[in-house]
């Protein structure tokens, strides 16, 4: 799809916003395989890692593998791992103007009409770098529709709404015991939260080759990806079969309200 083709097209454009490159196939792989096969322009901004570094190289081909095109990488630092961009601050340090002015550019020139990224917990384990790139994709999603904001990055252009990607309490479950099992937090939503449930089984394949990209990650145990790598085939099926996300809408209303109201 053009990137200036109208909200009208039967086909929309998608972009996940997302800090590690590992994050588009564990947390969306599924949405992203299902838009890209029905036509949609999909593509992933990712915000931590070199663009020179082993794990773009691995991001690339997870990308691949969903039909999203090539990945877009800002290159900041990973809150744990300084090494991942030498010289680069560490997102959750970098200057919040200049963060936000890069997402609207990105914003601006892809046009979405939806946004995927994190949900405010970080989705289960609560990364730093989840939180806050669900932060700065909000704040930026809304900036990129207003024009006297970031000027210089293009055209305004506002998205009709960011999904956030999460888990409902009812819907954790075998995923959350390996990650209790593995020393981690499991941090959910209630249920009533949760907004789309996406059956992705047809596509789970795709998803489990773009898991399996991320070599470096598979090979670690602690890592999502190892802790998937090491289940029955059955139960790493189930897990990835479905994703849930909270809808946030930002396109103005045409209601016509005059007053606060519920």
């Amino acid at each position: 799809m053009d990137a200036r083709a109208s909200r009208r097209s039967t086909v929309s454009s998608q972009p996940r916003l997302q800090a590690h490159p590992d994050d588009e196939a564990l947390v969306a792989g599924g949405v992203l395989a299902q838009h890209a096969a029905s036509g949609a322009r999909t593509g992933v901004v990712t915000a931590t890692w070199a663009p020179d570094s082993h794990r773009a190289v691995e991001l690339a081909h997870s990308v691949r593998a969903l039909g999203a095109g090539s990945p877009r990488m800002l290159g900041y630092a990973d809150a744990r791992i300084p090494e991942s961009a030498p010289g680069r601050a560490r997102l959750v340090d970098a200057p919040l103007e200049e963060v936000i002015g890069r997402i609207v550019g990105h914003l601006r020139e892809v046009r979405p009409d939806i946004v995927i990224t994190h949900d405010p917990y970080g989705q289960l384990t609560g990364h730093p770098d989840h939180v806050h790139t669900h932060r700065v994709t909000l704040l930026a999603a809304h900036a990129a529709g207003l024009e006297h904001l970031y000027p210089g990055t293009g055209d305004p252009w506002q998205p009709a709404a960011v999904y956030l990607a999460t888990h409902p309490h009812s819907g954790v479950g075998e995923l959350g015991t390996q990650l209790a099992r593995a020393g981690k937090q499991v941090l959910s939503v209630p249920d009533d939260r949760v907004h789309a449930i996406a059956d992705v089984r047809p596509w789970s394949p795709r998803t489990w080759s773009a898991i399996l990209a991320h070599r470096s990650e598979v090979a670690r145990e602690r890592a999502l990806p190892g802790i998937l790598s090491r289940l029955p085939v059955g139960v790493r099926d189930q897990i990835i079969s479905t994703e849930y996300y909270t809808r946030i809408d930002l396109a103005p209303s045409t209601r016509g309200l005059t007053t606060l109201t519920t």
